[in-house]
């Protein structure tokens, strides 16, 4: 009885630490909608991001920027989730073509391409239309930039429809070095993306509207900083 009980311990232990998400970094901030209509200066809480799905040096912080190798593909997610918010984050690709992106409402669990459910918020880096050419032809810039989609059986309604996708009516986004600013509007289900200043994108009636944040590795380096998360009611 004895030798099952620690079998079983053990193997309770095994699972236990292969399902554990470790925290990755505290990075960016969390403040109050409140705050923000009374136009009130406060530092706002720190936002926890926990591993799902990629290595120990996937992820580097540096300062005031958060560094992503691209390598593996997969994501971190916020501690907590989120049902209506809005978004404002900033980053930059360091390689031509760069690839990667933020979910929201997902579930933080990794499908059969590494990648999670929820509504996924593109950044490409501008010369990935030049280095995917299909059937001799570009991609337009403002269909692959800037889109937002639901991914992993999420559904959704495109503003400006491509295909089952949403893409940007107009190409705003900074190449390779450069800081782009997103911001993500997220209430009951709809979506709504400015790019630099500008909105030109959206969903409507996702079929999924709680969820984690999370941040994607995708095969190419990207930085990130001055993430800022409101809370709406």
């Amino acid at each position: 009885m004895k030798r099952i009980i620690v079998v079983f311990a053990f193997f309770m232990v095994g699972v236990l630490g292969i399902s554990a998400q470790e925290l990755v970094t505290v990075f960016g901030k969390e403040v109050q909608w409140q705050n923000v209509l009374d136009a009130k200066k406060v530092k706002g809480e720190p936002v926890k991001w926990y591993q799902v799905n990629t290595e120990v040096d996937t992820w580097k912080k540096d300062g005031d920027i958060l560094k992503c190798s691209g390598h593996p593909i997969g994501v971190i997610r916020s501690e907590k989730e989120y049902e209506n918010f809005i978004m404002h984050i900033e980053w930059r690709h360091m390689e031509a073509g760069g690839n990667s992106g933020t979910f929201v409402w997902s579930s933080a669990k990794p499908g059969e391409n590494r990648l999670p459910n929820g509504v996924e918020v593109q950044m490409l880096e501008l010369d990935w239309v030049n280095q995917n050419i299909r059937n001799g032809e570009k991609p337009p810039i403002a269909y692959v930039h800037g889109e937002v989609f639901g991914v992993g059986g999420v559904e959704i309604v495109p503003d400006n429809p491509r295909g089952k996708r949403s893409k940007s009516v107009e190409n705003r986004c900074k190449g390779k070095g450069e800081w782009n600013t997103y911001e993500v509007v997220c209430v009951d289900g709809t979506v709504k993306l400015s790019v630099n200043g500008k909105f030109v994108n959206g969903i409507s009636k996702s079929s999924q509207k709680k969820g984690y944040i999370c941040l994607e590795s995708e095969g190419a380096e990207i930085h990130f900083r001055n993430i800022k998360i409101i809370e709406l009611p």
